[in-house]
């Protein structure tokens, strides 16, 4: 299984900033130190061109990030400093995510790190995102003649707005988003399937809900391909989520999520989304779940991956 990392994930940030970025270089750290993966497994993506970059996002907005030239107002929604590093790491993010996507067709699983910045619409970023990497990616794999429909099974606690609003009318992309419907962002877009959950959603009602989200998003979606955001911020300890899922409950989502690619012979690209536990060590243990529950997808043998799956 290959996952794809770069140190230029970790951008640095004022102190006291609230984005917990040491969290993406904690997490290939523990994923070695675990023996569930070797040295050789991690890959350092490329990043996004400019031309990859437009399937998603208007080339003007690009220009002005790569130039330093976004007013304060539009730099202040997006929630870090502009720094070429910042422009950096978001290119990279959003690289990954073409590349775990490319590496799923190949594999039948792969993994991005990082990525998950479902806040980014077309024009714009905000909520800690600047591109949008499932929207970019989802792209990129039709631009490329690999995929012609792709799902997109959001599980980050917030609602992706900008995937849902930079997919809206895309027939060919499905967007599923499962989040607090009392949380961030406050002004929600449409997705093709919304599923909003009260504050405290616990284990059991959250599993049925996605049960049933999944039978109708892929029954719909007819997906090539799937890219899944499992964000640990629905985790119960979550400072910016208001759910109230345990560890286990957070592990027999991805679970529920791998069997139905597995199910219907449908490759899957990973990424990590938020997470923003008050003990960033949770939020570790989280992805790192995650990713070793893709890496049992594959362990345990699945169906062919092959374009076209309807």
């Amino acid at each position: 299984m290959q996952l794809f990392y770069t140190d230029v994930f970790v951008l640095p940030l004022p102190a006291g900033h609230r984005f917990p970025m040491e969290k993406y270089s904690r997490l290939r750290e523990a994923l070695l130190a675990g023996g569930d993966f070797a040295p050789g497994d991690f890959r350092v993506p490329e990043a996004a061109t400019d031309e990859q970059l437009a399937l998603a996002h208007d080339p003007d907005y690009i220009a002005r990030v790569g130039r330093g030239e976004l007013d304060d107002k539009a730099q202040k929604a997006i929630g870090f400093p502009w720094s070429e590093g910042m422009v950096e790491r978001s290119r990279r993010s959003a690289g990954a995510t073409l590349a775990a996507c490319r590496a799923a067709l190949a594999d039948g699983v792969a993994a991005n790190l990082a990525g998950g910045t479902h806040h980014a619409f077309r024009d714009r970023g905000e909520g800690f995102c600047v591109f949008n990497d499932a929207a970019v990616a989802a792209r990129a794999m039709q631009a490329e003649g690999r995929v012609r429909r792709v799902l997109v099974v959001d599980c980050d606690v917030h609602q992706g707005n900008g995937t849902a609003s930079i997919l809206a009318g895309d027939d060919s992309i499905f967007t599923f988003s499962m989040h607090g419907a009392r949380n961030y962002p406050f002004a929600k877009e449409s997705s093709d399937l919304d599923i909003e959950l009260p504050d405290g959603c616990g284990d059991a009602a959250y599993l049925q809900r996605l049960a049933d989200g999944l039978d109708t998003a892929f029954d719909l979606a007819r997906p090539d391909l799937a890219i899944y955001l499992a964000g640990a911020d629905p985790y119960r300890d979550d400072r910016l989520g208001r759910l109230a899922l345990s560890f286990a409950g957070l592990a027999e989502r991805d679970r529920q999520v791998f069997a139905q690619c597995r199910l219907r012979g449908v490759p899957v690209a990973v990424a990590m989304a938020g997470g923003y536990a008050r003990d960033i060590d949770d939020t570790v243990h989280i992805h790192a779940t995650t990713i070793r529950l893709a890496r049992r997808m594959l362990d345990r043998g699945s169906p062919p991956y092959t374009a076209g799956n309807e």
